[in-house]
Protein backbone atom coordinates (compact mmCIF):
# COMPACT_ATOMS: atom_id res chain seq x y z
CA UNK A 1 0.00 0.00 0.00
CA UNK A 2 2.83 2.14 0.99
CA UNK A 3 4.89 1.82 -2.29
CA UNK A 4 0.92 2.38 -4.36
CA UNK A 5 1.08 5.44 -2.29
CA UNK A 6 4.45 6.76 -2.91
CA UNK A 7 4.50 6.07 -6.79
CA UNK A 8 0.93 7.91 -7.00
CA UNK A 9 2.64 10.50 -5.49
CA UNK A 10 5.47 10.16 -8.36
CA UNK A 11 3.44 9.86 -10.81
CA UNK A 12 1.79 13.66 -9.35
CA UNK A 13 5.52 15.17 -9.54
CA UNK A 14 5.96 14.02 -12.90
CA UNK A 15 2.31 15.49 -14.32
CA UNK A 16 2.15 19.29 -16.05
CA UNK A 17 0.74 21.48 -14.13
CA UNK A 18 0.50 22.72 -10.30
CA UNK A 19 -0.92 20.46 -7.55
CA UNK A 20 -2.35 22.14 -4.41
CA UNK A 21 -2.35 19.95 -1.72
CA UNK A 22 -4.17 21.38 1.89
CA UNK A 23 -2.37 20.45 5.18
CA UNK A 24 -4.78 17.84 7.36
CA UNK A 25 -3.96 17.78 11.18
CA UNK A 26 -6.28 14.56 11.96
CA UNK A 27 -7.94 11.91 10.29
CA UNK A 28 -11.42 13.39 9.84
CA UNK A 29 -9.33 16.61 7.97
CA UNK A 30 -8.09 14.01 5.49
CA UNK A 31 -10.72 12.80 4.74
CA UNK A 32 -12.46 16.22 3.82
CA UNK A 33 -9.55 16.85 1.88
CA UNK A 34 -9.73 13.54 -0.14
CA UNK A 35 -13.71 13.97 -0.62
CA UNK A 36 -13.18 17.57 -1.85
CA UNK A 37 -11.46 15.62 -4.55
CA UNK A 38 -7.69 16.54 -4.19
CA UNK A 39 -5.27 14.47 -5.51
CA UNK A 40 -2.79 15.00 -2.29
CA UNK A 41 -2.54 16.25 0.84
CA UNK A 42 0.32 17.09 3.42
CA UNK A 43 0.60 16.82 7.06
CA UNK A 44 0.79 20.48 9.30
CA UNK A 45 3.50 19.92 12.24
CA UNK A 46 2.01 23.37 12.93
CA UNK A 47 -1.49 22.28 13.17
CA UNK A 48 -1.29 19.11 14.73
CA UNK A 49 0.87 20.49 17.30
CA UNK A 50 -2.41 23.19 17.85
CA UNK A 51 -4.76 20.55 17.66
CA UNK A 52 -3.80 17.55 19.79
CA UNK A 53 -1.18 19.10 22.25
CA UNK A 54 -3.08 22.86 22.14
CA UNK A 55 0.97 24.10 21.69
CA UNK A 56 2.33 26.57 19.37
CA UNK A 57 4.99 25.18 16.81
CA UNK A 58 7.99 25.22 18.54
CA UNK A 59 9.65 21.51 19.06
CA UNK A 60 7.38 20.85 21.46
CA UNK A 61 5.42 17.67 19.53
CA UNK A 62 7.40 14.06 19.61
CA UNK A 63 8.09 12.08 16.80
CA UNK A 64 6.46 9.57 18.57
CA UNK A 65 2.87 11.77 18.66
CA UNK A 66 3.46 13.34 15.03
CA UNK A 67 3.60 9.33 14.05
CA UNK A 68 0.78 8.20 15.83
CA UNK A 69 -1.08 11.25 14.44
CA UNK A 70 0.20 10.58 10.94
CA UNK A 71 -0.49 6.53 11.17
CA UNK A 72 -4.15 7.75 11.99
CA UNK A 73 -4.08 10.14 8.81
CA UNK A 74 -2.95 7.53 6.54
CA UNK A 75 -5.27 4.69 7.10
CA UNK A 76 -8.24 7.24 6.97
CA UNK A 77 -7.27 7.91 3.23
CA UNK A 78 -6.41 6.67 0.26
CA UNK A 79 -4.74 9.50 -1.81
CA UNK A 80 -1.16 10.20 -1.16
CA UNK A 81 -0.10 12.24 2.16
CA UNK A 82 3.25 13.70 3.12
CA UNK A 83 4.35 13.71 6.18
CA UNK A 84 6.23 16.62 8.12
CA UNK A 85 9.11 15.17 9.96
CA UNK A 86 10.23 18.62 10.89
CA UNK A 87 14.18 18.22 11.11
CA UNK A 88 13.87 14.35 12.08
CA UNK A 89 14.44 14.60 16.03
CA UNK A 90 17.84 14.17 15.93
CA UNK A 91 20.95 13.29 14.29
CA UNK A 92 21.36 11.16 11.66
CA UNK A 93 20.77 7.67 13.15
CA UNK A 94 17.25 9.59 14.11
CA UNK A 95 16.88 10.74 11.07
CA UNK A 96 16.70 6.93 9.37
CA UNK A 97 14.67 5.63 12.35
CA UNK A 98 12.13 8.32 11.47
CA UNK A 99 12.16 8.17 7.84
CA UNK A 100 11.37 4.21 8.61
CA UNK A 101 8.94 5.00 10.88
CA UNK A 102 6.85 7.05 8.00
CA UNK A 103 7.44 4.75 5.36
CA UNK A 104 5.72 2.20 7.86
CA UNK A 105 2.92 4.46 8.77
CA UNK A 106 2.01 4.51 5.12
CA UNK A 107 3.14 7.98 3.94
CA UNK A 108 3.85 8.71 0.11
CA UNK A 109 6.40 11.12 0.91
CA UNK A 110 8.40 13.08 3.81
CA UNK A 111 9.37 16.66 4.43
CA UNK A 112 12.85 17.01 6.02
CA UNK A 113 14.46 20.47 7.14
CA UNK A 114 18.06 21.79 8.65
CA UNK A 115 16.64 23.37 11.79
CA UNK A 116 18.19 22.75 14.96
CA UNK A 117 16.47 21.31 17.80
CA UNK A 118 14.29 22.52 19.01
CA UNK A 119 12.86 23.92 15.91
CA UNK A 120 9.83 26.09 14.94
CA UNK A 121 7.86 27.72 12.12
CA UNK A 122 9.93 29.07 9.14
CA UNK A 123 8.14 31.82 9.11
CA UNK A 124 8.57 33.47 12.53
CA UNK A 125 12.08 35.09 13.35
CA UNK A 126 15.01 33.82 15.28
CA UNK A 127 15.57 30.49 13.17
CA UNK A 128 19.04 28.96 13.14
CA UNK A 129 19.63 26.12 10.78
CA UNK A 130 22.39 23.24 11.15
CA UNK A 131 25.60 23.35 9.26
CA UNK A 132 25.84 22.80 5.45
CA UNK A 133 27.63 19.57 6.01
CA UNK A 134 24.79 18.20 8.92
CA UNK A 135 22.19 19.34 6.42
CA UNK A 136 23.06 17.10 3.34
CA UNK A 137 23.67 14.38 5.96
CA UNK A 138 21.06 14.33 6.84
CA UNK A 139 19.15 14.16 3.20
CA UNK A 140 21.38 11.50 2.69
CA UNK A 141 20.36 9.84 5.87
CA UNK A 142 16.77 10.00 4.26
CA UNK A 143 17.65 7.97 1.57
CA UNK A 144 19.74 5.20 3.56
CA UNK A 145 16.39 4.84 5.62
CA UNK A 146 14.58 4.64 2.19
CA UNK A 147 17.24 2.26 0.31
CA UNK A 148 17.44 0.15 3.63
CA UNK A 149 13.43 0.04 3.85
CA UNK A 150 12.84 -0.94 0.23
CA UNK A 151 10.58 2.04 -0.31
CA UNK A 152 10.18 4.29 -3.35
CA UNK A 153 9.11 7.33 -0.25
CA UNK A 154 9.13 10.69 -2.10
CA UNK A 155 11.98 12.91 0.40
CA UNK A 156 11.47 16.64 -0.01
CA UNK A 157 14.61 18.54 1.31
CA UNK A 158 13.71 21.82 3.03
CA UNK A 159 16.07 24.04 3.89
CA UNK A 160 14.83 27.44 6.40
CA UNK A 161 18.29 29.15 5.78
CA UNK A 162 16.42 31.82 3.86
CA UNK A 163 15.24 33.34 7.08
CA UNK A 164 18.61 32.12 8.93
CA UNK A 165 20.60 33.54 6.68
CA UNK A 166 20.19 34.25 3.55
CA UNK A 167 18.81 33.96 0.28
CA UNK A 168 22.76 32.31 -1.46
CA UNK A 169 22.75 29.99 1.39
CA UNK A 170 20.03 28.67 0.91
CA UNK A 171 20.11 28.18 -2.92
CA UNK A 172 23.15 26.69 -2.39
CA UNK A 173 21.53 24.15 0.10
CA UNK A 174 18.94 23.22 -2.52
CA UNK A 175 21.40 22.87 -5.20
CA UNK A 176 23.54 20.02 -2.80
CA UNK A 177 20.17 18.40 -1.78
CA UNK A 178 19.78 17.99 -5.50
CA UNK A 179 23.30 16.74 -5.97
CA UNK A 180 22.80 14.07 -3.47
CA UNK A 181 19.41 12.50 -4.84
CA UNK A 182 16.08 14.28 -2.91
CA UNK A 183 13.25 13.79 -5.01
CA UNK A 184 11.72 17.64 -4.57
CA UNK A 185 13.15 20.86 -3.42
CA UNK A 186 11.25 23.48 -0.61
CA UNK A 187 12.88 27.12 0.75
CA UNK A 188 11.15 28.34 3.41
CA UNK A 189 9.73 31.77 3.60
CA UNK A 190 10.91 33.24 0.54
CA UNK A 191 10.57 37.11 0.43
CA UNK A 192 9.63 37.70 -2.78
CA UNK A 193 8.26 36.73 -6.38
CA UNK A 194 11.75 37.58 -7.49
CA UNK A 195 13.08 35.12 -5.11
CA UNK A 196 10.53 32.32 -5.89
CA UNK A 197 12.04 32.55 -9.38
CA UNK A 198 15.16 32.41 -8.38
CA UNK A 199 14.70 29.33 -6.78
CA UNK A 200 12.78 27.38 -9.43
CA UNK A 201 15.56 28.18 -12.07
CA UNK A 202 17.89 25.59 -9.63
CA UNK A 203 17.92 22.18 -10.58
CA UNK A 204 15.52 22.38 -12.84
CA UNK A 205 14.71 18.64 -13.48
CA UNK A 206 13.35 18.52 -9.55
CA UNK A 207 9.97 19.10 -8.88
CA UNK A 208 9.73 22.54 -6.33
CA UNK A 209 7.30 22.97 -3.50
CA UNK A 210 5.72 26.53 -2.44
CA UNK A 211 4.44 27.24 0.60
CA UNK A 212 1.47 28.95 0.70
CA UNK A 213 0.96 30.48 4.44
CA UNK A 214 -2.26 32.61 5.58
CA UNK A 215 -2.28 35.18 7.53
CA UNK A 216 0.99 37.01 7.55
CA UNK A 217 3.83 34.57 6.19
CA UNK A 218 7.02 35.71 4.79
CA UNK A 219 5.67 34.17 1.09
CA UNK A 220 3.96 35.98 -1.23
CA UNK A 221 0.23 34.73 -1.78
CA UNK A 222 -0.29 33.56 -5.31
CA UNK A 223 -2.70 32.00 -7.62
CA UNK A 224 -2.01 28.64 -8.96
CA UNK A 225 -1.31 30.01 -11.75
CA UNK A 226 0.56 31.82 -10.96
CA UNK A 227 2.83 29.25 -9.16
CA UNK A 228 3.26 27.14 -12.09
CA UNK A 229 4.14 30.00 -14.12
CA UNK A 230 7.30 30.38 -12.05
CA UNK A 231 7.70 26.77 -12.08
CA UNK A 232 6.52 25.14 -8.88
CA UNK A 233 4.93 21.79 -8.56
CA UNK A 234 3.22 21.21 -5.22
CA UNK A 235 1.49 23.80 -3.46
CA UNK A 236 0.96 23.64 0.16
CA UNK A 237 -1.43 25.34 2.29
CA UNK A 238 -0.06 24.78 5.71
CA UNK A 239 -3.26 26.73 7.95
CA UNK A 240 -6.16 26.57 5.70
CA UNK A 241 -7.99 23.87 7.51
CA UNK A 242 -7.35 24.65 11.17
CA UNK A 243 -7.94 28.15 10.77
CA UNK A 244 -11.50 27.43 9.32
CA UNK A 245 -11.84 24.90 12.14
CA UNK A 246 -11.14 27.16 14.67
CA UNK A 247 -13.08 30.23 13.13
CA UNK A 248 -16.19 27.73 13.01
CA UNK A 249 -15.75 26.27 16.95
CA UNK A 250 -15.99 30.21 17.78
CA UNK A 251 -18.24 31.12 16.15
CA UNK A 252 -20.47 28.02 17.11
CA UNK A 253 -19.45 28.21 21.59
CA UNK A 254 -20.46 32.23 20.93
CA UNK A 255 -23.70 31.10 19.44
CA UNK A 256 -25.01 28.09 22.17
CA UNK A 257 -25.00 27.39 25.43
CA UNK A 258 -21.90 24.16 25.47
CA UNK A 259 -23.76 22.23 28.57
CA UNK A 260 -26.82 22.59 27.52
CA UNK A 261 -25.60 21.02 23.38
CA UNK A 262 -23.77 18.69 25.45
CA UNK A 263 -27.06 17.32 27.43
CA UNK A 264 -29.53 17.06 24.25
CA UNK A 265 -26.43 15.37 22.37
CA UNK A 266 -26.20 12.47 25.16
CA UNK A 267 -29.99 12.55 24.92
CA UNK A 268 -30.19 12.15 21.43
CA UNK A 269 -27.61 9.05 21.68
CA UNK A 270 -29.56 7.73 24.67
CA UNK A 271 -33.22 8.19 22.58
CA UNK A 272 -31.67 6.08 20.12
Amino acid sequence: MQKQRAQALRRILESPGVFQGPACFNALSAKLVEKAGFQYCFTSGFSISAARLGLPDVGLISYGEMLDQGYNITQAVSIPVIGDVDNGYGNEMNVKRTVKGFIQAGFAGILLEDQVSPKACGHTRGRKVVSREEAVMRIKAALDAREESGSDIVIIARTDSRQAISLEEALWRSRAFADVGADALFIDALATVEEMKAFCEIAPQLPKMANMLEGGGKTPILSPTELEEIGFKLACYPLSLIGVSIRAMEIHSSLFDTQQLVSEMFLDEWKQ
